[in-house]
């Protein structure tokens, strides 16, 4: 009995110590002020909470006599013994906020920003808060190193260091480390299918390579996004946006009306088990895509405009079809404007909801669902429509304390996706008639159109005036929908459900699968700092035929990484160095190893030296590699090598060039009365055989030297110099290939090869490749955080990038598309009054020219601007509100960020948020 009474009198104790809950209140050191959203965390384990609106805190724990970690953002970390039993009092003391910044992305592990072996910038939750800006996401124009341009209102691409585009396959974005690109684009959507401004808790960005410790996609930078953790940040909270956009726009159209909502509910069950949900939406009226410059690339530049009967007007679509006319000159036919083809009424759905569970106080499990719906537009090759686009994601993830293992996956449906260049030129084919007025079938319009174009000029129609570009046109567009009509939308509601060749309509519900770990071995080592990890990825892909050769085979792809990073401080911490390799490997791919290494001396707490040495790559997406699309004349081919078997394209082809100098000469000794087989003979030894290379991954190496101090307790530099080598950059390489083989038993050219050309018996491909040329890039950034007296804080940065094209082909490296220079200012109190603060932020660019495929890149100029975004912000502390009233673009200036892209002018807004 003794013993039974023993043995409950001892789970009696467990049950009481697993279940001691702990309590207590923080406040202000010097104001008394109770502090609301303040971090509690049991030290050494992954629990946590925050304190409440009353500075309130309810912790358990089953340790004895536990030490709790309380910080928060602005206040000096305290670490506090609490007994069982007793309420806990803390009082925090305002830090020197300069020093107490942590960053995770720049080493993957926890490290003070200012001893980062890389440049390195962070956004934390307040600075989140008291942005000008419309979203988190829109602040990131005023981060340094930072480069963004607008395709759409729900659309924005960020990029560092160079080669910049609107769809940057280059850059590496991660939400909780979740890979937020579509498997089908291989970039990330800016954050139309991110996190919403409620459930942020903090950004980090990496500029320059990244690939050493996280693969191949972060080849020019990375941004990493953290979400808030249920069991620290509970409650609800709720904001909603109200705002106006376009006014003033020389596009006309009038102001139109911009809403967000968004909502967070998160809940501790118990001391294992939390939740939360998410929950937004936004809508709007897109920027208008509305530059008419005619930018024909076969007329003369002081032939071009409105007049012009070869025009190509950048915003109108279906006039890049052109004929030179005999005896007429360059025609082209009728286009439609963007505004007639593409959805402009954009909105974004997003829906998420994440279960945390806490088997210890050092093992947590989570399982997450993001879904995600949305309408944006994206130039790319064209004016590109993710109208209706879903994206659902899955992650479960186990962490403890010293490792992780994480898998998730990722699912597209493009729905009602288009392109809506090719609609315009396929609306331009349902209604052509001929001289007889019969509707020819679409395989036959464009030539109908310009054949009753030529009648009507040359005088073969009654009743039109010969010679007269406009009666000419009038004529051959006769029949053609207008905007607006029945058979308008009728016909373009079919051509956008009519995916591939015969419509406009995307097709894509690709998928990937990703699985990644790693583990903290400092403990066993005991030496060095050592971290391991890796990570698998799996892409499924399914256009059904649409752009891979997918119907019935199967385009799946492969790859994999494994990773160690050493690190080590010397001299009492006043030198630490580290050490990183990373080795990946695609299927289709010989593998890569990419190192790093770096060193960061201290000499005093305050002032920080870092140098390193980077290296990057980046494995081409799989459209680089799988893409087998069959326009007519042209095969457009993927680099893979399974892709091509059997098309003999990359063995068996002559370059283009040197086809088009056969055909001349050939023709030349034909007009002077040379035999054929003789001309043939005399010329083959113009056809040079092509020797494309199948495609493999581009490659980068980079040294950085900075530094990042304190003067004093309230200013902090942070300079940086960088010089970075590319090579290996994807480029297309067009060839011919025909029937016969193009060598002889000699090595020689083959005649038959030669006439094959002539007798049209080839087939022309646009291949997938790299160039081998060597360019480098060099830039150097300057930032400067200043904290004033009565809480004013001045952040002003500058950012110099130089490309330097060496003796490499210019056609043969992406563009640039960098401004050599960029400043931003910021200037902020989050207590300017009595419960009122402000945050103003100036952003200024230079000139720089604009390369894409677009304009078949054909350059176009993107002026200097400045942008001014501002906002006044009233906190009503007893309903736990703020209410902002703030402006993206204050003073309304339409500027293009990128060539072909929308002008982006004011928006203007009123926020309410609640938490």
């Amino acid at each position: 009995m003794k013993q039974l009474y023993a043995c409950l009198l001892f789970l009696c104790s467990v049950t009481f110590s697993i279940a001691q809950t702990l309590t207590g209140t923080i406040t202000d050191a010097s104001t008394q002020k109770l502090l609301g959203g303040v971090s509690v965390t049991v030290k050494g384990t992954t629990k946590g909470t925050v304190t409440n609106a009353s500075g309130e805190f309810e912790i358990a724990s089953k340790a004895d006599n536990p030490v709790l970690v309380i910080s928060m953002i602005g206040y000096d970390k305290q670490e506090v013994t609490a007994s069982s039993g007793q309420p806990i009092q803390v009082s925090l003391v305002v830090a020197n906020e300069l020093l107490q910044q942590v960053v995770v992305s720049a080493s993957r592990v926890e490290e003070n920003i200012l001893r980062s072996p890389v440049s390195i910038e962070k956004m934390d939750v307040r600075m989140i808060q008291q942005t000008p800006s419309v979203s988190f996401y829109d602040a990131l124009l005023n981060v340094k190193s930072i480069d963004m341009v607008t395709s759409s209102l729900t659309y924005k691409q960020i990029n560092t260091r160079g080669f910049n585009g609107t769809g940057n396959s280059r850059f590496l974005q991660l939400i909780d480390g979740v890979d937020n690109q579509t498997p089908g684009l291989g970039f990330a959507v800016g954050n139309l299918f991110g996190s919403s401004d409620l459930d942020v808790e903090s950004v980090e960005l990496i500029p320059g390579a990244a690939s050493a410790l996280y693969g191949p996609v972060a080849f020019n930078g990375l941004l990493m996004t953290r979400t808030k953790n249920p069991f620290q940040y509970t409650g609800l909270s709720a904001q909603t946006k109200v705002g106006v956009n376009h006014l003033s726009d020389p596009a006309g159209g009038g102001a139109k009306l911009f809403n967000e909502t968004a909502l967070r509910y998160a809940q501790v069950i118990n001391e294992k088990l939390a939740f939360k949900v998410n929950a937004s939406y936004l809508t709007g009226t897109d920027w208008y895509g509305s530059n008419y410059t005619d930018i024909d690339p076969n007329t003369p530049v002081n032939q071009r405009g409105p007049s012009n009967p070869g025009r190509n007007a950048l915003n109108i679509y279906g006039d890049e079809v052109a004929q030179t006319l005999q005896g007429i000159g360059r025609v082209s036919r009728t286009g439609y404007e963007e505004k007639d083809l593409s959805p402009y009424g954009v909105y974004s759905v997003k829906l998420n909801g994440a279960v945390h569970y806490r088997f210890t106080d050092k093992l947590e499990a989570i399982y997450q669902a993001n879904y995600s719906q949305g309408t944006t537009n994206y130039t790319g090759s064209s004016r590109f429509a993710l109208n209706d686009f879903h994206l659902w994601q899955h992650r479960v993830e186990l962490r403890g304390t010293n490792f992780f293992v994480r898998a998730y996956s990722t699912a597209e449906n493009s729905t009602n996706s288009y392109n809506s260049r090719s609609l315009a030129q396929q609306l331009n084919r349902t209604w052509v008639q001929d001289l007889d007025g019969n509707v020819v079938t679409p395989d036959k319009a464009d030539a109908t159109w310009f054949t009753r174009y030529a009648a009507a000029y040359n005088g073969s129609v009654e009743n039109v005036t010969a010679g007269n570009h406009t009666a000419a046109r009038n004529f051959a567009d006769e029949g053609r929908f207008l905007p607006g009509t029945t058979n308008f939308n009728q016909q373009k509601d079919r051509l956008i459900h009519t995916a591939g060749l015969a419509g406009a309509g995307v097709l894509s519900k690709s998928k990937l699968y990703h699985i990644d770990a790693q583990y903290d071995l400092s403990s066993l080592v005991k030496v060095v700092q050592l971290q391991a990890g890796g990570n698998f990825r799996y892409y499924d892909m399914f256009t059904n035929g649409t752009l891979f050769d997918d119907k019935e085979n199967k385009v799946r792809v492969k790859e994999y990484g494994l990773f160690v990073q050493a690190s080590k401080t010397l001299f009492n911490e006043k030198l630490k160095l580290i050490a990183s390799g990373r080795y990946d490997k695609n299927e289709n791919f010989d593998g890569n190893f990419t190192p790093r290494a770096s060193a960061v001396f201290s000499p005093t707490q305050n002032h920080n030296f870092r140098a390193s040495y980077q290296t990057g790559f980046r494995n081409p997406t799989v459209p680089d590699q799988f893409i087998k699309l069959n326009v007519g004349p042209i095969i457009i081919l993927g680099g893979a090598p399974a892709n091509s078997a059997g098309l003999n394209a990359y063995e068996n082809s002559f370059t283009a060039a040197s086809v088009g100098a056969f055909a001349s000469g050939f023709q030349a000794d034909m007009q002077q009365g040379v035999s054929f087989s003789q001309a043939v003979e005399n010329n083959k030894s113009k056809l040079v055989k092509s020797n494309v290379p199948y495609i493999r991954p581009e490659q980068l190496q980079s040294f950085e030297i900075g530094y990042k101090g304190l003067l004093g307790k309230n200013v902090m530099i942070d300079l940086n110099f960088y010089q970075s080598w590319y090579t290996n950059f994807l480029i297309n390489q067009v060839v011919i290939r025909p029937d016969s083989p193009v060598l002889a038993g000699d090595g020689s050219i083959n005649s038959a090869a030669a006439q094959d050309i002539l007798n049209r018996k080839t087939q022309a491909f646009q291949l997938y490749t790299n160039a081998a040329d060597r360019v480098t890039a060099q830039g150097t950034s300057l930032g400067l955080t200043y904290f004033l007296p009565k809480g004013y804080r001045v952040n002003a940065n500058s950012t110099w990038s130089k490309f330097n094209l060496l003796d490499a082909n210019p056609n043969n490296i992406p563009a640039f598309n960098t401004p050599e220079w960029k400043t931003n200012l910021t200037v902020s109190n989050a207590n300017l009054f009595d419960k009122v603060g402000f945050s103003i932020a100036w952003h200024w660019q230079s000139a720089f020219d604009w390369y894409s495929t677009f304009t078949e890149l054909a350059p176009g100029r993107i002026s200097s601007y400045s942008l001014l975004d501002a906002q006044v912000s009233y906190r009503i502390p007893t309903i736990r509100t703020m209410l902002k009233l703030g402006a993206s673009n204050l003073t309304n200036q339409y500027r293009m960020q990128a060539y072909g892209s929308p002008a982006v002018g004011g928006l203007y807004y009123l926020s309410l948020t609640f938490e």
